[in-house]
Formats: C-alpha cells, sequence, structure tokens
C-alpha cells in the first residue's frame, strides 16, 4: 500500500491556520484513504528544537498535540493509521545524518523559510535550523511515502526531498528510495487549488504562525474563545471599501473569507457570493469572528476529553510500526554506502 506522511510540530500551540491546514485537512484524507493506505501520523519532536523552546514543557505539549488530531476526527484505532514520535523512531536522525552528506551546502542555503526563519531569531540562529529540511527529507524517505500534505511554505523542502532521493538512487543505481510526488499533484492529491495558507491577522501578506511573538496576529487552538472573537474583530482589512475575494490586493478580506469558508465546510464560491458587493468589513468580522468563536468552544471541549493515558496507548502502537518500517529501510540505505554487508 502506497503511504501518506504528515508531520506538524509540537513545541508551540497550533493556531487554526494548522489546524485547517493540517489537522483537518488531514483527518479528511485519513478517512478518505485509510482503507487502501498507510496513513502516518507523527510528532516532529526532534524539529521543535531548531527555535528557542521551553524544555520543560516540550513532552506535555505533544501530548496535547495527538489530542489535537484525536479531537479532530482522527481514527486511532484503524490499523492503517500510524501516530508517533519522531524521537521515538531513531532511524530518523541516522538517516539524516547520510542524507546531509549527500546534500550540497549551496541547495539547502536556498531554503528561504531558513532566511525568513533567521530574520526573526537574528541572536540564536543554530546549525538545527538550517539543516533541518534534510531530517524533513529522511521523515519522509524512511517509509517510501509518495503524498505529503503540507502548507505551501514547504513546497521548498519537499522538492529538495525529491533532489535528493533522485541523486542517492543514481549514485548507487538503485531505488533506495520512493520518490515523492511533485508539487502539482500534491495539492491535487489534497484537492486543494494551491497550498493552504491562512494569513496572519496583523500583516496578512504574511501566514499565520503559531511561533511569532505577536499573539494579535494569530489565533491558537487554545486561545479563549471570547478573545479570539476580538482579534478577528481587530484584523487588518483595507481601504478598498468592498468585499472581495483578492489576495492580492485584499488578502486581509480574503483571508477572513477563507477562513469562514474553511471551518464551515462550505465551498468558497458560496462564501463569495454571499458577500459579494457588500461593503461593510464590520459585519463580515463579525459573522468571522462569531464562527470562530463557536468553533473554539466546541473543539477545546472534545480534547478536554481526551485522556494522556489514551494517547499513550495509540503512540506505543504507532511507534512499533514505525520502527518496524523504518529500521528495515535504514539498513538497505546502510548496505548500500557501505556501513553493512
Amino acid at each position: 500500500m502506497q503511504t501518506i506522511l504528515t508531520g506538524v510540530r509540537a513545541n508551540e500551540e497550533p493556531t487554526i491556520g494548522n489546524f485547517l491546514g493540517a489537522y483537518k485537512s488531514m483527518v479528511n484524507l485519513a478517512n478518505e484513504h485509510a482503507s487502501d493506505s498507510h496513513i502516518n501520523m507523527f510528532v516532529p519532536d526532534l524539529h521543535s528544537f531548531t527555535t528557542p523552546i521551553d524544555h520543560s514543557k516540550l513532552y506535555d505539549q505533544v501530548i496535547k498535540g495527538i489530542k489535537y488530531y484525536l479531537a479532530a476526527g482522527l481514527d486511532a484505532n484503524n490499523p492503517n493509521i500510524h501516530i508517533y514520535r519522531q524521537s521515538r523512531v531513531h532511524a530518523h536522525s541516522e538517516l539524516a545524518w547520510i542524507l546531509d552528506c549527500f546534500t550540497y551546502f549551496g541547495e539547502a542555503s536556498r531554503m528561504t523559510q531558513f532566511k525568513e526563519k533567521s530574520e526573526e531569531h537574528a541572536d540564536s540562529i543554530t546549525v538545527g535550523l538550517f539543516n533541518y529540511p534534510i531530517l524533513m527529507a529522511a521523515d519522509i524517505l524512511l517509509y517510501d511515502a509518495k503524498y505529503i500534505p503540507l502548507g505551501e511554505d514547504q513546497f521548498q523542502h519537499l522538492e529538495l526531498t525529491r533532489d535528493i532521493a533522485t541523486r542517492m538512487n543514481n549514485k548507487f543505481n538503485q531505488e533506495l528510495f520512493t520518490i515523492p510526488a511533485p508539487e502539482k499533484e500534491q495539492v491535487k492529491f489534497m484537492h486543494l487549488e494551491k497550498g493552504l495558507r491562512i494569513r496572519s491577522l496583523v500583516d496578512p501578506a504574511k501566514k499565520m504562525s503559531k511561533s511569532s511573538t505577536n499573539e494579535k496576529s494569530k489565533i491558537s487552538l487554545s486561545d479563549d474563545p471570547q478573545q479570539a472573537y476580538k482579534k478577528i474583530m481587530s484584523a487588518t482589512t483595507d481601504s478598498e471599501g468592498v468585499i472581495r475575494f483578492d489576495m492580492i490586493n485584499q488578502p486581509g478580506i480574503s483571508n477572513l473569507l477563507t477562513i469562514e469558508t474553511l471551518l464551515t465546510d462550505r465551498d468558497i464560491q458560496d462564501v463569495i457570493s454571499d458577500w459579494a458587493g457588500q461593503t461593510s468589513y464590520g459585519d463580515l468580522k463579525r459573522k468571522v469572528a462569531e464562527t470562530v468563536k463557536n468553533f473554539l468552544a466546541d473543539f477545546q471541549e472534545k480534547v478536554s476529553q481526551i485522556s494522556d493515558e489514551e494517547v499513550e496507548q495509540v503512540l506505543a502502537r504507532g511507534e512499533a510500526y514505525a520502527n518496524s518500517v523504518a529500521d528495515q529501510k535504514l539498513a538497505l540505505v546502510q548496505k548500500a554506502v557501505g556501513l553493512r554487508k
């Protein structure tokens, strides 16, 4: 069976952008494909170290992150759905080092997300931040994953993964790795016109980032629903004076329409039609704010009903599976590069 793989960092509280772009979309794909595909949903906790974090909270944040998947409707009892932590599958780290040695410094230096995060964390840039796209490649290639649901800001890393895998397959004259599908196929598989990107409420030219230090720019899944309502009401829009879906000229308004569409499971064109020709930004904000408030209240209630013990049981099953698959792939690569007979 083919493998579909995705991971969401757990060291910061996820935003509704993460929920809509990762949790919800991945749960929908899992429900659709779990009958004929392996669904690997892992927590990349080793990636958490690439930017400053509170290490005393990381373990609990990982557990909470898995609760979010379950609260979003993931069927953890399905035998083809595997939930695991990156740090509990040691092959990830070892394969990452091997891939490092077949990745050119120049191509790694071109990763735009490193450049963006370097600006935000200028006083604490680490080698891990530079290097994490190669660990991401290991996360993918260990399981021969063809489809990797992700946001558009990660497509460059996916292309790097494809380049590394192709290079090693050619060098050792064997199919060590399955080459992940290219960007266009990924987008088609995810049923999206393009990679999903919920925008910042303060600067809609940028994505909504859970690592942002500006709390007004994001709505976290743990936000008080009423506080989230206020954030939507103060969201940056424009001076056009008409409601249109135009990500280039009206990214703030378009972002609100997108949030409303995805949280209500409606077609974007239907939502756009509802507001066509209207001029009251306040009315749109109130509608979206109410939708966000209701979503958070319902979602947080579901999360509260999931115990830590339930999560630990889910992880034990998923990590046993992941280790068995990853160890076989690592052994194959070790033989190719001369580490094993």
